[in-house]
């Protein structure tokens, strides 16, 4: 028997989109304490499990292990398709698990793109393994030239910069009643009219954000400098997207958003990922007001949802086997 228990991710936007400059993509986001996804597994003879998601990367992680099968079940799980990172999370932690039940090593990074992950955005990947902030360094552009490489003939982007998330940060997590986020080819396809339209000039301003803002405040541990660069990376990331998802915010985040940024208690807000999950950056100190700022940008969007605040996740996942 072997459990596996990992957490979500936020995901701030990408450092370029076009394909007119060598690296592409090249993803920052953090690592989250909650929500959190567990699995258990254990060997059998075939494959046994009773949630689709997992039973399919079941099947996948059997197969590059040469086992005859497992049998997993998910205690606890990510919401899907949400923007908080289920897809890779549940991937990795299936893989993990069916390993670990066999006295196998996962490999998680090496396999991760035989499981169709981190072919984008390389996030996930490094918040499985260790947690905290994560800038990854992208791919090279001309995998993608033509048409995008097919499912595992990529690397995960290598980790460019990571840093340890402040022990008195906290991220405010809104989640609306809305439509999933896109995945699947949904989402392939969406993201490769995007990379083929992308204005490559927005490249270097999402770059002196990242270099004179992000970076520095994580590193400094200034939560306030941290929440502004992060959601004028989004913001910008935004124009890239605005044909895919109907503005620079998916609706009804747009909303969202600018409600939570009139908030004294949130230093900074944006979409994450496909959303259609919104995040918010504060403190200890003002969690309680961020969490009321949160209910009420649901209230005045006219929206239901769940809202709370949670703490950074600086280790990677959790394998008890």
């Amino acid at each position: 028997m072997a459990r596996v228990e990992t957490s979500g991710r936020l995901h701030f936007g990408f450092g370029n989109l076009s394909l007119a400059h060598d690296r592409l993509y090249g993803a920052l986001g953090v690592a989250i304490d909650r929500p959190r996804l567990t699995v258990d597994a254990a060997t059998a003879e075939t494959v046994r499990c009773a949630d689709a998601d997992a039973a399919a990367y079941v099947e996948r992680a059997c197969d590059m292990l040469g086992v005859p099968g497992a049998e997993v079940t998910v205690e606890s799980s990510l919401p899907r398709h949400a923007g908080l990172g289920s897809g890779t999370q549940l991937a990795l932690a299936v893989l993990t698990a069916v390993a670990r039940a066999y006295g196998r090593a996962p490999a998680a990074r090496e396999r991760a793109p035989e499981l169709g992950r981190g072919g984008r955005s390389g996030v996930g990947v490094a918040a499985f393994e260790q947690g905290g902030f994560v800038l990854d360094a992208g791919h090279p552009a001309a995998l993608f030239t033509a048409d995008a490489p097919a499912v595992g003939e990529w690397e995960v982007p290598p980790v460019a910069a990571r840093h340890p998330i402040p022990e008195g940060w906290r991220f405010l997590v809104v989640v609306p009643d809305a439509p999933a986020g896109r995945n699947g080819e949904e989402e392939d396809a969406a993201m490769r009219r995007a990379v083929t339209d992308a204005d490559p000039e927005l490249v270097d301003r999402v770059a002196g954000v990242v270099l004179r803002g992000v970076l520095p405040a994580i590193a400094e541990g200034d939560a306030a400098r941290f929440g502004d660069a992060v959601s004028e990376v989004g913001r910008l990331n935004g124009a890239w997207y605005a044909d895919e998802q109907g503005g620079t915010y998916r609706p009804p985040v747009g909303a969202l958003v600018d409600s939570l940024s009139g908030s004294a208690a949130v230093y900074g807000a944006g979409q994450s990922s496909w959303g259609p999950a919104v995040y918010g950056v504060t403190d200890a100190e003002h969690a309680g007001a961020a969490r009321a700022a949160g209910e009420e940008a649901l209230a005045a969007a006219g929206v239901d949802g769940d809202v709370f605040v949670t703490e950074g996740h600086n280790r990677g996942a959790s394998i008890d086997a």
